[in-house]
């Protein structure tokens, strides 16, 4: 008997209904239903979390457990379809109040991003510790550097592609001061740990990097204390608390910030930034605004924009690139940090009205020096999810390779898996993979190579 949580309640809040609503048992299925052809070339996995909680119930979307549904791919083979909890405390030893685990960065969730570093997979979330998986999806345990790590980790630090090293940041650090940047080697060891001066507690959920620098976002959505503690969406937007962006060195300290101010707004995430001798270019999914009206307001959706930061006069020029709503861009990994031709998003629908997320029904390829976009359609009916860029070789081509994303069809309420011709973007899919169960709306998630795990 399946234990999905699938029927609609009307009662409950839009991330327990639908394919919102988590699954809660643990599978393992083999030699998968697949339509057309896997490349052979792609050897690895692809590895996705997101917010499920345990208990079949959380108080907001970003609270739930972490879980991770993962895709074996060898030999031209869909060999496996894996979905395991991480084994955090809140799942292994809940507790009956969640108020009473607050400063204890080993309850975390891990349900934002995941990526492959140190020979293991890190699952990763805003305000705690990761947590490590091996290949298999089985939790290892928290990573802290050796006890060196006193803070937790953002979701979204970058791998560099020419050190390996991991660069971060965390922000929600209640005590001054709010922002603290990170550096952690390839061998997982801690090699700095600055704390950045800003005069808020600000949701910052990501930032930028180039060869030589990081660009913080100091954005107006400002910690709510009193709405942390009755368990509601704990930021707000305030326009009147302005808007920065700071670039230091990526060996830099405090002292090194410049802060230039921009125009008030809210990105939840970056496409890529690079660096020329004399400015940074950044591309991002900007909106006017996030979480003004509610604990749950979606109404608002991003546009790729793009800033030009003047590192002689210390101004940004704004420009928007398109107008067509999207986000959760990537960049093919080889390419963060450095000057890269093509980005992915993924679109998103219900602007003006909506309480969640809504996903829309196709996946974008940007070409950033033109500003020409090709659409691929998953069809009438199917909702996608966060495009990845799985490179055909290691020194392959930029986008010689392959997108590959989960779909869900509202009209059956199943899920698959696209691998898409990143050079035949707006065709067909070269091979579907049918999976074995519903897989709930997520974040973020990777393609493995075998060779970046132990």
């Amino acid at each position: 008997m399946s234990t999905d949580v699938t029927a609609e309640q009307s009662t409950r809040p839009w991330h327990l209904r639908g394919n919102w609503a988590p699954v809660l048992d643990e599978r393992d299925e083999f030699e998968l239903e697949v339509e057309g052809t896997i490349p052979p070339a792609l050897e690895g996995r692809y590895v996705r979390t997101g917010p499920n909680p345990a208990s079949g119930s959380s108080p907001h979307w970003f609270f739930g457990d972490g879980m991770v549904h993962g895709v074996r791919l060898s030999g031209g083979r869909a060999e496996w379809y894996r979905n395991r909890f991480i084994r955090t405390p809140n799942v292994t030893d809940p507790l009956n109040d969640p108020m009473a685990g607050m400063g204890d960065l080993s309850r975390g969730t891990g349900n934002t991003h995941v990526l492959p570093h140190n020979g293991s997979l890190l699952c990763l979330e805003e305000g705690h510790w990761p947590w490590r998986l091996d290949g298999d999806l089985n939790t290892i345990g928290y990573e802290n550097c050796g006890g060196a790590l006193t803070t937790g980790l953002t979701a979204h630090p970058k791998i560099c592609p020419i050190t390996g090293e991991l660069i971060g940041f965390s922000y929600l650090n209640f005590e001054a001061p709010h922002l603290r940047y990170i550096r952690i080697a390839p061998d997982g060891t801690l090699t700095q740990f600055e704390g950045i001066e800003i005069p808020n507690m600000v949701m910052m959920h990501d930032f930028n990097v180039t060869q030589n620098h990081v660009v913080f976002m100091d954005l107006p959505v400002l910690f709510d204390l009193e709405a942390a503690i009755t368990g509601g969406m704990p930021f707000q937007f305030q326009r009147d608390a302005g808007a920065r962006l700071g670039v230091m060195p990526r060996n830099g300290t405090n002292d090194d910030v410049r802060w230039i101010e921009i125009d008030p707004c809210y990105v939840f995430h970056p496409v890529n930034a690079y660096e020329t001798d004399t400015h940074i270019t950044i591309d991002v999914s900007r909106q006017r605004e996030a979480f003004s009206s509610s604990n749950d307001d979606y109404a608002e959706v991003g546009r790729l924009h793009r800033w030009s930061i003047d590192l002689a006069a210390g101004t940004v020029t704004e420009e928007q690139i398109d107008d067509r709503p999207g986000d959760f861009g990537r960049v093919d990994d080889r390419l963060v940090g450095q000057r890269a031709r093509y980005g992915y998003l993924m679109a998103l629908d219900g602007e003006g009205n909506a309480e969640e997320p809504v996903y829309g029904d196709r996946l974008y390829k940007y070409d950033l020096e033109t500003g020409a976009c090709l659409e691929h359609h998953l069809g009438a009916g199917v909702r996608g999810a966060e495009p990845v860029f799985a490179p055909a070789s290691p020194d392959a081509g930029e986008d010689e390779g392959w997108i590959i994303s989960l779909a869900h069809d509202t009209a059956s309420d199943r899920s698959k898996m696209v691998i898409i011709d990143a050079q035949n973007f707006s065709g067909p899919p070269v091979a579907t993979v049918h999976l074995p169960r519903r897989v709930p709306y997520g974040a973020h998630g990777s393609w493995v190579p075998d060779h970046l795990l132990a």
